[in-house]
């Protein structure tokens, strides 16, 4: 401990102020046996007790004498004029002590003169009093040669003057730390006793004699009178003495109050939530009046017929059959009319159906040409990996802001980190850990990087010296674990945590112990937790010293990984987060994502193969003949489908890397399954459409079967294509680049995807189409298959074909006729509207950010550091206050700024942070802003004599005329401010003068000594500790709210900076973007469906139909934990787009009903709407579920092995919720909608003409076999 204290500190004022008393030799210790006015209790200085000892006080109870005139004028200089007529009880010699050692103190409580004042008053009257012995008793002495040392005794202070001493001097900071001054001359103390017993207590390099402070009381101190004297408040109405609100909490001004919007809530429900409920009751209880209405109207009218069939004859005629008047009832309301658009998108798709399918060799070699020329732009292919470049959009002011910053001050420090926890809630400290602890960070300051044996003394942080910033409890003991005691080193480390300053690490700043350890309930020897922080240097992107920097940082990882072994073996858990470890993390792509991929494709493969074979190939005309196994398979059409999605891909790479867009690793790894979800589900749709056309029109040539194909299915895709293009391409809407990239690849993508599946893919289906007709095997065309079926007689569908699958006769026979009933129509309508409001209602509980632990691998080392993080580490980030082109050389200038002086505004910058500071639930500030200007100023003090000092030696200012004052007026101003300023940047922190600027401020200042202005500088303070993704947010709101408010008084631009903000700067507008981009990607849907549809009602239905698909996700994003950011706002609009494609189809079918179908609608059940949507649910619901709906599952569902958790969270669990609401919302609430609000219909162009009129002789055996079945009413 004798090496560990020697660095220095407070203990070095102390120790003088308490050995400077000079006394006569006496024969025996003249102890203090009279009390009273006029008369000494201590004089001199009589030796010391040891060889490094301080000079200890004799013991004299003489009468006080009158000084000689060159001391009273030393006295006087000291301590006042107050002194300059009085007897004193001490002498010169006292008094040069005494001077040196409260200029020691002068630097740290400058600032406050209050607390200046008491402070001196109470050092000068306790060693000149001439009445020391009413309140100064001598209470033991120790013999020296002839002479007796007083080794303890008790000074009397009276409470009044012991609490206004504290309460001026309590709040003081000390601006070259950012600290507080107590924790110098105080010890940290929380109360005016703990201080006074601080600076009685007799410690090494402190008070080198016992001083007690018993509380004054008449019986047990008789004929004492304890000192009191006048205490100044910090507050005092003297401008001499008032302190600035920065170091008194009592002079500043009140803050308005913070006006942000708050929720609003009645009871305990949000207000948003409790409307939509209160709506949503409203609209239940009419549904049930209408319901009931309706009912006893049907009621009343049944019986007014069935009165009216009594008085007349109601019977046929004999020569009217009522059951022909028509085949069926639903027909009378059948489409008439053509629309102009569909009619001609219907025959631009059978026009490019039948070239493709006629010339499918030139389409396939020029699909794959051009998918060729695009993918090209490979060449250019690059991969971003910078967490800030990926994350952060480069035009968003928090990002232009760092570029600010990082080019004025540099790059902010590297940070790495560790925690040594014990898990079971024991103290994770003892003695054998101290010592394996300390060895550990010798091997970190060892270590050599293998790349080119960079160590850490090479790239740390250095503020003063050649010592590097390690925060660490070792630092008490100076690195070196023979300094600690293992017997003793419990007491030695609570000394150091209560006075830091006497224990000051190699780079001479006190170690805050909220930085050391966390999880502390009493004292620091319960802590769970220790926290250890390396500093190191940071350098611009693409230097040799940042690439050096990272080697090293690569090599302590390393070390810590093995490490964390160690701590294993000893009960302990280590987790760490070096500078290179995030960037690392994000973009770890290992085998096991890669097999999710490959899983993907081949479950896709196989599903989408299988269930394209099932079109035609029957479980009966297996079993009769199972060598049509071997010709109506379709695995040739299910690898093409997925080549189609590969090729896509490829393209839209090539494309957007030839434009410059950077990929990253969530575009290589989700659009790959969001492509083959989308892709496939049109393959689907024109392969089901072509064997229908197969079977009703089988004497055509295949291109003209393609081509009526594609023609029927043609205006669906685009339809689905233009809004899922549409939505992905406003992705490119957010700033942030890694979803703006992906927003882009999805768009480009898809868009390309269905390009090859109406061109190249109808090519192969042709070709497809023909090797069937050939009787030739799937994958292997060249072998023909003769005991298969003759297939060229069915259109190539072989016997059996046209069998109604399960799915499908149970839509057309149970489900549609049961959707479409009265009764369930009203019982659908109030389920999906409570969806609805519940989903609403679930608005306000989404929550925003994106936590990094979501970010990273699920396994990654660096989880369990962020949980640490956020349970044990007590502080908060640093923020700086920026302020660009200042002109500071005015006097004007320099009060909207400074904070210490008497003159400064009252809403100067220091003022306003200090003001915060004070209400932190609302700031979130927890420290008082370092304000350069003003430790400037006080630098330029000439009672701090070792400070500025001129070439010959002389103090600066002294004699000046106006002189220094704390009004600011003999203050520099213009070319001599700068000058000045000059000299103080360089100026170096040393315990005679600890506030140079050279340590704290060299790099907070850009001086610009031509135009006499400060182009930059920065004001540095710190945040609460936020331990949430809302803390860390709120933060960033609460720093802009506070640097918009000191710029409208400063005449410069201030804006807030801290090295989070860049990430949480997207949050203070995301709900608005959220609304405007949802509400775009509606808008546009609207758009293009009125458009291709020819029918706004119908238009409508299917946006409300989107919007309450999205409601419900979110709505879901709420229960399952997904918050809202720029990653999930992408995924919302994504899910506008699909949500159209489960829609579109079932849409267009009710729009253009198929003749046909509709014809087989069940008699007298079904008119007008309802037929349609009967239809509608009939011709495509089956390859909705086949085609979309079990797709997108299976794409989608092999996110669920993903290792990464923002993978599993915001795709998985976004895409699961998109699958489910957008299924049951376009099977379930669609059709009803459109059975009661639809618009009007159109008629099908395929349906019209020719073969078509015959369709009933050649359609599905079963859509025949069931004609006379009866369906009955639900009432």
């Amino acid at each position: 401990m004798v090496q560990r204290c020697a660095r220095g500190g407070w203990g070095t004022i102390t120790a003088g102020l308490f050995s400077i008393f000079v006394v006569s030799a006496l024969a025996g210790p003249d102890l203090t046996t009279k009390h009273e006015k006029g008369r000494c209790a201590i004089r001199g200085h009589c030796g010391k007790q040891g060889f490094f000892g301080s000079d200890l006080p004799c013991p004299d109870n003489g009468v006080a004498k009158t000084p000689e005139e060159d001391v009273k004028k030393k006295l006087v200089d000291i301590c006042g004029d107050s002194w300059s007529d009085t007897d004193v009880c001490c002498e010169e010699e006292q008094l040069d002590a005494l001077k040196t050692n409260l200029d020691r103190a002068s630097p740290i409580i400058n600032a406050c003169p209050a607390c200046k004042a008491n402070f001196f008053n109470m050092f000068c009257t306790f060693t000149c009093s001439p009445d020391q012995s009413l309140f100064i008793n001598v209470t033991q002495t120790e013999p020296k040669g002839d002479k007796y040392l007083v080794t303890e005794l008790n000074h009397l202070v009276s409470n009044e003057y012991g609490s206004q001493f504290y309460d001026s001097c309590k709040d003081v900071k000390f601006g070259a730390t950012n600290g507080k001054a107590m924790d110098f001359i105080g010890g940290g103390a929380k109360n005016y006793t703990q201080f006074l017993k601080f600076l009685g207590d007799k410690k090494f390099l402190g008070s080198p004699f016992q001083m007690n402070f018993p509380r004054p009381s008449a019986d047990d101190f008789l004929g004492m009178d304890p000192m009191n004297k006048e205490a100044h408040p910090c507050n005092s109405t003297d401008e001499k003495y008032k302190c600035a609100c920065l170091d008194c909490e009592s002079s500043c001004a009140e803050l308005p109050e913070v006006t942000e919007v708050k929720q609003c809530y009645v009871g305990l429900l949000p207000c948003l939530s409790f409307a939509v409920i209160i709506i949503y009751s409203v609209f239940l209880g009419l549904l049930c009046v209408a319901v009931a209405g309706h009912v006893a109207y049907q009621k009343h009218s049944k019986h007014k017929n069935e009165r009216l069939r009594l008085l007349q004859d109601l019977e046929p005629s004999d020569d009217e059959d009522e059951g022909d008047i028509v085949h069926n009832v639903g027909m009378l309301d059948r489409p008439t009319k053509h629309y102009f658009v569909n009619t001609w998108c219907d025959r631009m798709f059978s026009r490019l159906g039948y070239i493709c399918a006629r010339f499918p060799a030139i389409t396939i070699i020029t699909s794959v040409l051009a998918i060729a020329l695009l993918s090209l732009g490979w060449l250019r292919f690059e991969v971003e990996l910078d967490p800030v470049r990926l994350w952060v959009s480069p035009d968003s002011a928090a990002a232009q802001e760092k570029v600010f910053f990082d080019e004025n001050f540099g790059p902010f420090f590297r940070a790495e980190q560790a925690f040594l926890v014990n898990d079971t809630g024991g103290p994770v400290l003892s003695y054998d850990i101290l010592r394996w602890w300390f060895d550990v960070e010798g091997r970190i300051q060892r270590s050599k990087s293998w790349q080119d044996g960079t160590t850490l003394d090479q790239v740390c942080f250095k503020p003063v010296g050649d010592a590097c910033v390690v925060q660490s409890v070792s630092g008490y003991f100076g690195g070196d674990i023979n300094a600690v005691s293992p017997k003793y080193w419990e007491e030695d480390l609570l000394a150091c945590v209560d006075n830091p300053s006497s224990c000051l690490p190699d780079f001479q700043q006190p170690l805050d112990p909220h930085l050391l350890f966390g999880g502390v309930n009493e004292s620091v020897l319960d802590a769970q937790a220790l926290v250890v922080t390396w500093v190191v240097n940071n350098h611009a992107e693409g230097t040799p010293e940042l690439e050096r920097a990272k080697h090293w940082e690569i090599s302590l990882k390393k070390l810590l990984l093995a490490v964390q072994g160690e701590a294993k073996e000893r009960g302990l858990r280590l987790s760490f987060n070096t500078e290179v470890s995030l960037e690392q993390e994000l973009n770890k792509s290992t085998n096991t994502d890669a097999k999710i991929v490959v899983v993907s494709y081949v479950i896709m493969f196989l599903y989408a193969s299988l269930a394209l074979g099932s079109t035609t190939l029957t479980v009966r005309s297996l079993l009769r003949n199972p060598a049509n196994a071997l010709v109506q398979s379709k695995f040739m059409l299910g690898i093409v489908g997925i080549l189609i999605v590969l090729m896509s891909v490829s393209a839209s790479v090539g494309l957007f890397s030839a434009a410059g867009v950077k990929v990253t690793l969530i575009i290589a790894e989700v659009i790959p399954f969001l492509v083959l979800a989308i892709g496939v589900d049109n393959i689907f749709l024109i392969v089901h459409e072509f064997e229908r056309v197969n079977i009703s029109h089988p004497e055509g040539t295949i291109p003209e079967r393609v081509s009526r194909a594609l023609g029927r299915m043609g205006p669906s895709i685009l339809l689905s294509a233009t809004t899922e293009t549409t939505a992905f391409a406003l992705g490119c809407a957010v700033g942030m680049p890694a979803v703006r990239n992906f927003a882009a690849y999805a768009a480009g993508a898809v868009l390309i995807n269905a390009i090859l599946q109406v061109t190249m893919f109808v090519a192969v289906l042709a070709l497809n189409q023909q090797r069937v007709e050939a009787n030739r095997a799937d994958c292997f065309p060249f072998l023909r298959v003769q005991r298969a079926d003759s297939s060229y007689l069915n259109g190539g569908m072989g016997h059996g074909a046209g069998e109604e699958g399960g799915l499908q006769r149970f839509i057309r026979k149970t489900y549609s006729p049961a959707l479409l009933g009265k009764k369930t129509k009203v019982f659908i309508l109030a389920v999906f509207f409570g969806i609805f409001t519940a989903a609403l209602a679930l608005f306000p509980e989404v929550q925003l950010g994106l936590d990094q632990r979501i970010a990273i691998p699920s396994d990654s080392y660096m989880i369990p550091y962020f949980n640490d993080l956020y349970d044990y580490f007590n502080a908060g980030p640093p923020v700086y206050f920026v302020t660009k082109e200042l002109n500071v050389t005015q006097r004007e200038a320099q009060k909207e700024l400074c904070g210490r002086f008497s003159t400064c505004d009252q809403h100067s910058l220091a003022n306003i942070v200090e003001a915060e500071r004070k209400r932190p639930e609302v700031s979130y500030l927890a420290a008082s802003a370092a304000n350069w200007l003003d430790d400037f100023f006080l630098w330029l003090n000439p009672e701090n004599e070792k400070c500025c000092v001129n070439e010959d030696g002389s103090t600066c200012f002294v004699g000046r005329n106006p002189p220094w004052n704390i009004t600011l007026s003999g203050m520099p101003e213009g070319q001599e401010f700068i000058s000045y300023l000059d000299r103080w940047i360089e100026a170096p922190s040393t315990e005679d003068c600890p506030i140079g600027g050279k340590a704290a401020y060299a790099n907070a200042l850009v001086i610009d000594d031509k135009h006499l202005t400060i182009p930059a500088s920065h004001f540095r303070t710190s945040h609460t500790p936020l331990r949430s993704q809302e803390d860390f947010i709120a933060s960033y709101k609460a720093a802009r709210r506070i640097a918009n408010e000191i710029s409208e008084d400063v005449d410069a631009e201030v804006f807030p900076y801290s090295k989070h903000y860049i990430f949480f700067d997207q949050y203070l507008s995301i709900v608005h973007l959220a609304i405007a981009l949802i509400g775009s990607a509606l808008a546009a849907t609207l758009l293009v469906t009125t458009v291709l549809l020819g029918s706004f009602a119908t238009a409508i239905i299917v946006t409300l139909t989107v919007a309450m698909t999205v409601s419900a996700i979110i709505g879901s994003m709420a229960i399952m934990g997904v918050s809202l950011n720029a990653v999930s706002l992408v995924n919302l609009i994504i899910c506008v787009g699909i949500s159209v494609e489960f829609t579109a189809h079932i849409a267009r079918a009710f729009t253009f009903p198929s003749r046909a179908t509709m014809e087989r609608a069940p008699r007298h059940r079904f008119r007008g709407r309802d037929a349609r949507a009967w239809t509608a649910m009939v011709n495509v619901a089956s390859s909705v579920i086949t085609g979309i709906t079990i797709t997108k599952i299976l794409g989608v569902g092999v996110l669920a092995w993903t290792r990464s958790k923002i993978f599993e969270i915001y795709y998985f669990r976004v895409w699961v919720a998109l699958v489910i609401w957008a299924a049951t919302h376009s099977l379930i609430l669609l059709p009803v909608l459109l059975s009661l609000f639809g618009g009007r219909g159109y008629v099908d162009s395929e349906s019209e003409g020719g073969l078509e009129q015959d369709l009933r002789n050649r359609q599905y055996p079963a859509l025949l076999g069931e004609e006379d079945e009866e369906y009955d009413s639900d009432y």
